[in-house]
């Protein structure tokens, strides 16, 4: 089996541009003293907005790889992905993020929820559990309400690892299960219950995601009760030691929180929860470098400025269609996004304080922040347009892309500065 390091985050790059300067911020972690491995994910979806193909998201990696001389581990994460378009990342991808929500609480057996209780009579007990101040304790009712919950999911995802597995043709790979765009968070006894469904299904999952409490939306901070978020992620990391000893799941087994980037009032919980378990953490950060790509622009010169206001101009125009898609994971006040007309009159530097994710700035709007980041349709319509922008504006993009990766996500989530 190939295993995932300790620390790893998911580098989205919608345009696969920036795998450098991603890589850059990785070396930057390596001289601070902590290995972070680069994980370049991308969705099917995104790839078919895009118009791009799989194995292009493995060739920007590699040449990243190559011209850094990077002799740590790195992979590519087939993101989100089902049965249906999972061949098409088989021969590029070393890691696969199997997503089941859409099989949370689907038709089962009723034997088979009976077969699962009775493998599992401990689940009925008080359980002690490390690092949990109140035993986890399930009913007979809450045990058969979860199991009827949850179990079709895993077995989803046992039909996709199984399938992969045969595919790979004993290729190792990585395997996480990710159960995180739905509408309910899973609670930590649920989280139990899963893992021992998992092991029950013979995954060997060395990332789980499940949905935390509040609202993680696209490109922004945490929504949410911070104090809430750090006992429940406290509790799952708890639950995650306790399943990898009970049902011989793998030992380097971690939370990975998707939805991550730019959730800054909870990276302080997320990095004391690591040191206080001596446990890892996957973060995916997304689209947060396709913003870094328009902010980098805006600050480029006049080309690169006006490219930037037509993005915006283009998906305040069709923001109902570009936001449908992520409606569980945007809240966009329309009153609070400026007219294209205003924006046209932006500097450079004004359009980057808008979009990048500075608090501290009265100019930041996090409005169009969140369109923004679901608006790469936009840029994409673009084509080579938008990306031999990129090129032009190589400098002043690569250096966002760096600075935002390292200084915003790195620093605070892994060495907690």
């Amino acid at each position: 089996m190939l295993t995932l390091s300790k620390y790893s985050i998911g580098v989205g790059d919608r345009f696969a541009h920036q795998a450098r300067p991603q890589l850059e911020a990785c070396v930057e972690a390596t001289h601070a003293g902590v290995d972070v491995v680069p994980v370049w994910n991308k969705s099917f979806r995104e790839h078919s907005i895009v118009g791009s193909q799989p194995p292009s998201a493995r060739a920007a990696a590699e040449k990243a790889v190559l011209d850094l001389g990077w002799v740590r581990p790195w992979h590519t994460d087939a993101d989100h992905i089902h049965l249906g378009n999972v061949d098409g990342f088989i021969d590029c991808s070393d890691f696969f993020t199997i997503d089941v929500a859409e099989n949370i609480g689907g038709t089962v057996d009723a034997a088979e929820v009976g077969a699962f209780v009775y493998r599992h009579p401990e689940l009925l007990q008080k359980l002690e559990i490390e690092g949990i101040d109140v035993p986890v304790h399930l009913t007979q009712s809450d045990l058969n309400h979860t199991v009827r919950k949850y179990l079709p999911a895993v077995h989803a995802a046992g039909r996709i690892y199984r399938h992969i597995l045969s595919a790979r043709r004993g290729r190792p790979f990585i395997t996480e299960v990710s159960m995180d765009e739905t509408d309910l968070p899973q609670t930590p006894p649920e989280l139990l219950v899963i893992l021992a469904a998992l092991s029950d299904e013979c995954i060997p999952a060395q990332t789980i995601a499940p949905k935390f409490t509040g609202r993680f939306n696209k490109g922004v901070d945490y929504v949410g009760d911070p104090v809430q978020f750090e006992q429940e992620f406290n509790a799952d990391m708890a639950v995650v030691a306790h399943a990898v000893a009970a049902y011989d799941l793998p030992a380097n087994l971690k939370l990975s929180v998707h939805s991550g980037s730019d959730k800054f009032s909870i990276y302080p919980a997320i990095n004391r929860a690591m040191r206080r378990f001596g446990a890892g953490v996957h973060l995916k950060t997304a689209g947060t470098t396709w913003l870094e790509e328009l902010i980098g622009l805006a600050e480029s010169g006049p080309s690169g400025l006006a490219l930037a206001k037509e993005v915006y101009e283009e998906a305040f125009a069709h923001r109902e269609e570009l936001c449908a898609p992520y409606a569980s994971v945007v809240d966009i006040d329309p009153a609070k996004l400026p007219e294209p007309s205003m924006v046209s009159g932006w500097t450079g530097e004004q359009y980057a304080s808008a979009l990048r994710h500075d608090q501290t700035n009265p100019s930041y709007n996090l409005h169009l922040r969140q369109l923004l980041h679901v608006g790469y349709k936009v840029a994409a319509k673009m084509g080579t347009r938008y990306t031999n922008m990129l090129d032009e504006a190589a400098e002043a993009v690569s250096r966002n892309v760096k600075a935002n990766l390292w200084e915003r996500h790195i620093r605070r989530v892994f060495l907690g500065v």
